[in-house]
Formats: structure tokens, C-alpha cells, sequence
């Protein structure tokens, strides 16, 4: 099981600081890699679709899967939900899919102690200003969601050393580049 765990690659990092688009980069030039969808009670953006950017539940869906363990993990960032299904995960390690989760700090430290073999890579904003300004580009969210995921961000950066893996997201190609050679070094390739 342990070189199967080396498929699991963990990616996290604050809100802003473009997990998903470093990570959408990394999958179209590197198609073998599949992402884990997860799931969450937050309503979807512009553009995102259920079951392929992330299961949209209700409140009331979340909690069912949580009491009946079908969750990998999950937490509350900022009054939503947001979690792993477990299923997700071992159908691809069972069959040595390199799979990455795109989880929040909390989530990610549960991952490392079930599967100690996986690779944890956080992705840092060049700066906080940076952040904000990405935040606010995205038009998504209003001031004061704003101002809490910005809170969020401070606590998360203090976690940044506990990951196997630090990169600085200044360029997606590059850091999408970086983070799929650690991935490929954690897997022996």
C-alpha cells in the first residue's frame, strides 16, 4: 500500500492563492494525473459544474456522508462545508492513478496521518497584497468574504512549513511544471 500512497499528491494552500488553476495547468499537460472532485455546500461560481469542479450538497447531504464515513475529510471554511469523498480516492490509488486532492490546511494533515506515504505541497501567494488583489479580481465574493478568507489566509500561511513541499505560485506554468516533478520524485519516476 505504501507505493501506492506515493500516487497521492495533496495540494493546499489559501483561497486567492490559485491551487485550482495550478493544479487544472498541471492535468492538461500531464492527462494521467486525475483530480479528485470533492464536495461541498457552497453554491457554485460562474461557470463550475457539479461533479466536475466540485459535488454540490446541501448542509443536510454533507452531514448524511460525514455520520456514515464516507468522508475522507472535511471542514468548515467559512460557514461551508468542504470535503473529500473517500471513494474517490481509493478507486484511484487501488488502480495507481496518481491522484491529487485540492484540500484546505486542516483537511490535509487528516490525509497524512490515514495515508503517511502521500506528498503535501502547499502553494503560496508571491504576497498578501497579491492575494487581495486576486480575491477581488475573482468578483465572486463581497467585501466581508473578502475580509474573512484574507483571516483564513493569515492562519493557513502560519501551516505552510508542516507540508512535505513549499512553491510559490508567481507563474501557473511553472508552478504547475514544479509541483508535477515532485510529484513524479515522490513516485520513483
Amino acid at each position: 500500500m505504501m507505493n501506492k500512497q506515493r500516487n497521492l499528491l495533496v495540494v493546499s494552500g489559501p483561497s486567492g492563492a490559485g491551487k485550482d488553476t495550478v493544479v487544472s495547468r498541471m492535468r492538461e499537460r500531464h492527462p494521467e494525473i486525475e483530480i479528485s472532485v470533492s464536495a461541498t455546500t457552497r453554491a457554485p461560481r460562474p461557470g463550475e459544474q457539479d461533479g466536475v469542479n466540485y459535488y454540490y450538497m446541501t448542509k443536510e447531504q454533507f452531514e448524511s456522508k460525514i455520520e456514515q464515513c464516507e468522508m475522507l475529510e472535511h471542514v468548515q471554511y467559512c460557514d461551508k462545508y468542504y470535503g473529500t469523498p473517500k471513494s474517490e480516492v481509493d478507486k484511484r490509488l487501488d488502480a495507481g492513478i496518481p491522484v491529487v486532492l485540492v484540500i484546505e490546511v486542516i483537511g490535509a494533515a487528516n490525509i497524512k496521518k490515514m495515508y503517511p506515504e502521500s506528498t503535501l505541497v502547499f502553494i503560496a501567494p508571491p504576497s498578501m497584497q497579491e492575494l487581495r488583489s486576486r480575491l477581488c479580481q475573482r468578483g465572486t465574493e463581497t467585501a466581508e468574504k473578502i475580509e474573512c478568507r484574507m483571516k483564513c489566509a493569515q492562519e493557513e500561511m502560519k501551516h505552510a512549513q508542516e507540508y512535505d513541499f513549499r512553491v510559490v505560485n508567481e507563474n501557473v506554468d511553472e508552478c504547475a511544471e514544479e509541483i508535477y516533478a515532485i510529484l513524479n520524485q515522490r513516485r520513483g519516476e
